[in-house]
């Protein structure tokens, strides 16, 4: 009996450490480097193309610390930065950005800009097969954590520019997950990706 106890004690250890159980007062200690580009706290990058850290999702966050450590996502400015950390640490690193507020700047003044995009994120475009964004990704831009689909809202529109045309000629192809995105990405056109970014980044 006490075998078959101990067992069960482990088995629920061990999934809920698979399910993401990170410590943020931890993580928070490992992330003084990441600041230097994405700002205190994750949420002020230094450039409009770094991504916001904070309120993602802490398994997207994980999946996406996870490929970067392993090379499977290439980001040229995160080489070296993971080195020596492990996956509790990479855990630990999700839960704190996870944690932390997500600041959503004032939406582009391009009203025009901002209704096509609107339309696309919250109804797709039928004709060429694009799927609503909000779907997967909630009508508020905040994401599904349990599918790892992370929040949109308040992102740069230069970060979801680059990072739709990484989907869109395939070099963020590592997951099923970004599969998914490959596949969206195809088919807009730079037009719909540029308007369907900047309403995400002013989404609240």
């Amino acid at each position: 009996m006490k075998k078959l106890i101990a067992g069960v004690v482990l088995g629920v250890g061990l999934t809920a450490m698979a399910h993401g159980a990170g410590d943020p007062v931890a993580g928070e200690q490992k992330t003084a480097v990441c600041s230097s580009c994405h700002g205190q706290g994750g949420s002020k990058p230094m450039m409009d193309i770094y991504p916001k850290l904070t309120g993602l999702g802490e398994k997207y966050t994980y999946r996406q610390l996870v490929d970067i450590q392993s090379g499977d996502r290439v980001v040229p400015e995160m080489t070296g930065i993971l080195t020596g950390l492990n996956d509790q640490d990479l855990q630990n690193i999700a839960a704190y950005y996870n944690q932390q507020e997500r600041v959503v700047k004032q939406a582009n003044p391009d009203a025009e800009l901002i209704a096509q995009g609107q339309n696309l994120y919250r109804g797709g475009n039928m004709a060429s097969g694009v799927p609503a964004c909000a779907a997967c990704h909630n009508p508020k831009g905040i994401g599904n954590e349990p599918a790892g689909y992370p929040a949109l809202s308040g992102q740069s529109a230069a970060y979801l520019v680059k990072q739709l045309q990484a989907y869109r000629n395939g070099s963020r192809a590592t997951t099923a997950n970004a599969n998914i995105m490959v596949d969206v990405a195809s088919k807009l056109t730079d037009s719909e990706i540029e308007a369907v970014a900047n309403y995400v980044s002013g989404l609240n």
